[in-house]
């Protein structure tokens, strides 16, 4: 690698949403900073694979599926 091109890369500390902790490698911050997580990826829907609800304001979802019930989606 070429000298004084690429960021610090040290440890640090990653706290999750419900308080666990884990050490990891980055270039976020200095040695031994945490870096708090405002999205959990152990209980986030997206990681996680959870439901989703779909909210229907106005009748737009009931309409699309009344306009297009015939064509067998």
């Amino acid at each position: 690698m070429k000298k004084e091109i690429h960021p610090d890369y040290h440890a640090i500390t990653v706290k999750m949403l419900d308080g666990s902790t884990y050490e990891t490698r980055s270039t976020y911050g200095k040695q031994g900073e945490t870096l708090v997580l405002d999205i959990d990826p152990s209980v986030h829907p997206a990681w996680t694979g959870g439901s989703t609800r779909l909210l229907d304001t106005g009748g737009r979802v009931s309409k699309f599926k009344k306009k297009y019930e015939g064509l067998g989606f």
